[in-house]
This record gives structure tokens, C-alpha cells and sequence, in this order.
């Protein structure tokens, strides 16, 4: 017998023990919750339906708070496969905006410096995306979870930040060895208009199938409010400890459909595509659509969740 996959509608015994090898919950996560929210979400509301307080919960690959999409909830004996599931290949869409950096390289932080535009361009961006398929060594980001010496390394770059003083890797991230299977330009901005790549028609893309290209949240959007928590969380809101900095207007933006291996960090990546270009970049937006067998289109949200685990769970 396999661990059980959630699905909408679904209905659910209030026995745990009815699921000898676990839960497994593909979940979509809101913008502006962190991993760890999702996590004490869905285990207080699984507690209170299986009545078992030391209920098993778990998730395989933290998302940053700013991302949404594919977030694997395990419960009970499916906790156990969280490691296999977070070693499974990824897919992204990401959002990157050109000609200016941040020191989290996403919007968590403000923007640091402009850099020049004259080499960026649909064409020029194009050119450069095949020299980064395959493996690859990547120095993830400060602000990041990655430990140094038992410390997490956003740790002291908040507190460097918040000081005021340079942030920068000052020799503590060794890099590691990712890969990048495929990726594929979806959209490119020039001036707030979606501009579909050269001899790609919006309807050619599958991630759009009503045959348009959505803009990108860019210049004058409006950044949505996080849901409210309740349960056990009902007086916080997960939004209230994630800021969220302004797009400068005017700056070319891209939609980058990225296939990849466990540990690479997006936010580097999209360092890494402006530095390719002789400008700067940083990540304007992230949507897990994939993890390993598990898609986007499973994923449920939490208003599917309390549904399924009963409407008392709000």
C-alpha cells in the first residue's frame, strides 16, 4: 500500500491509523508565507481532524516567502520519504527584472545599484540562456539558509544589512554543484507591454492555454496582502513579517521557464543571467510549478485544505 496524494473533494476518516503510510499534501503556497507557515497550518488543522496531537508533519524543499506554487506536505509515515522527495528535479517560472540589483537578489530588499541596459535585450538574453544548461557550480545567496560553522548565513547578513555595512559573501559560501536541465524564455518587457520571444506566439506556450501571455507583476502592481492565519495563528498574519520592495519602473523584464536539480537557488541564477548580460539582475517573482512528479495543477490551496479536513478547521 502506497502513502494517500490529496486531492479536491476528497474525503477523509478521522482515523491517521486508515493511512498506514502516510498523507502526502501538494500544497500551493500564498505569496508571503514562509515554508514554516504552510507547516503549522495545515498540521494544526490535520491534529484536529485526526485528533492525534503528536501527529507527523513535514515539508520536502523550502520555498522563500516571496515564491509560491508546489510546496510538498508529508503526515505521519509519509515524513519519511520528505528527503527522497526533496532531492527530485524542479521546475520553475521566474520573473527577473534587469538593470538593477538587490542585496537578497529578490525583492526582499531594496534596490543597491543600477547597472547599464545597452547589452540587454530579447535577442541578447536568448543567446545567453544555453550556456547555462548542464552542471554548474553556484554560490547560493547570503540571505539564504545555508549554514557556515553552524550559523545561517542570513543570518549575519541581516545583521550586516541592518547596519548598514556591505553585503557580500566575504569568502564563507564555498559553491556547490547544481544542474540546470532546460530553460526556456516565455516573455520578455520592454516598456510594460508583454513581448512574446521571437517566432513564439503566446498560444504556442502550454502554460498559457487560453493563448495570451499574462503581464508580469511589474510597474504599479499592486502587492497582494498575505491570507490571514487562524487556529492557532489567528492573531498573526504571515505577510506582516515579509517586506516586499518596489520594482523601479522602466527596466526590461523577463519570464524564464527553468528546469533544475535540488539546491539551486533561482535568486543566484537571475544574479548570474544580469552579470551574463554586463548588467544586474534580481528575481521580481518565483512560481514552484513541479517538484518531481508532483505539479502545479495537484497542488491544492488552503481553502482546499480545510474543505477536505473539515470546514470546523478554519
Amino acid at each position: 500500500m502506497s502513502y494517500l496524494t490529496l486531492q479536491r473533494g476528497m474525503i477523509l476518516s478521522h482515523s491517521i491509523e486508515d493511512y498506514p503510510e502516510g498523507i502526502v499534501v501538494v500544497v500551493d503556497k500564498p505569496y508571503r508565507w514562509t515554508s514554516a507557515d504552510v507547516i503549522r497550518k495545515v498540521k494544526w488543522m490535520a491534529v484536529k481532524h485526526f485528533r492525534k496531537k503528536n501527529l507527523k508533519v513535514g515539508h520536502a524543499g523550502t520555498l522563500d516567502p516571496l515564491a509560491t506554487g508546489v510546496l510538498l506536505v508529508c503526515i505521519g509515515k509519509a515524513t519519511k520519504l520528505a528527503e527522497s522527495f526533496q532531492k527530485a528535479q524542479k521546475q520553475y517560472i521566474a520573473g527577473v527584472t534587469f538593470g538593477a540589483t538587490t542585496a537578497s537578489y529578490d525583492r526582499e530588499k531594496e534596490v543597491d545599484a543600477f547597472y547599464p541596459l545597452e547589452g540587454v535585450s530579447e535577442e541578447a538574453l536568448r543567446a545567453v540562456l544555453p550556456s547555462f544548461i548542464g552542471e554548474q557550480d553556484q554560490v547560493a545567496p547570503l540571505f539564504s539558509a545555508k549554514s557556515v560553522d553552524g550559523v545561517r548565513v542570513y543570518e549575519i547578513a541581516r545583521k550586516r544589512y541592518k547596519a548598514g555595512l556591505p553585503v557580500e559573501d566575504l569568502g564563507m559560501l564555498q559553491a556547490s554543484r547544481i544542474k540546470i536541465y532546460d530553460m526556456q524564455l516565455l516573455s520578455f518587457i520592454l516598456t510594460g507591454k508583454v513581448v512574446p520571444p521571437s517566432g513564439v506566439r503566446p498560444s504556442d506556450s502550454p502554460h498559457h492555454p487560453s493563448g495570451t501571455v499574462p503581464p508580469l507583476p511589474c510597474r504599479g502592481w499592486h502587492v497582494p496582502q498575505g491570507e490571514q492565519l487562524s487556529g492557532d495563528d489567528s492573531k498573526s498574519t504571515a505577510s506582516s513579517r515579509i517586506n516586499v520592495a518596489e520594482v523601479p519602473d522602466g527596466l526590461p523584464q523577463a519570464e524564464i521557464l527553468v528546469d533544475c536539480s535540488k539546491g539551486t537557488y533561482i535568486r543566484a541564477l537571475a544574479r548570474d543571467l544580469g552579470e551574463a548580460l554586463g548588467s544586474g539582475a534580481f528575481l521580481h517573482s518565483l512560481r514552484r510549478t513541479r517538484n518531481g512528479g508532483f505539479s502545479i495543477e495537484q497542488a491544492l490551496g488552503i481553502e482546499d485544505l480545510a474543505n477536505i479536513f473539515g470546514k470546523e478547521s478554519l
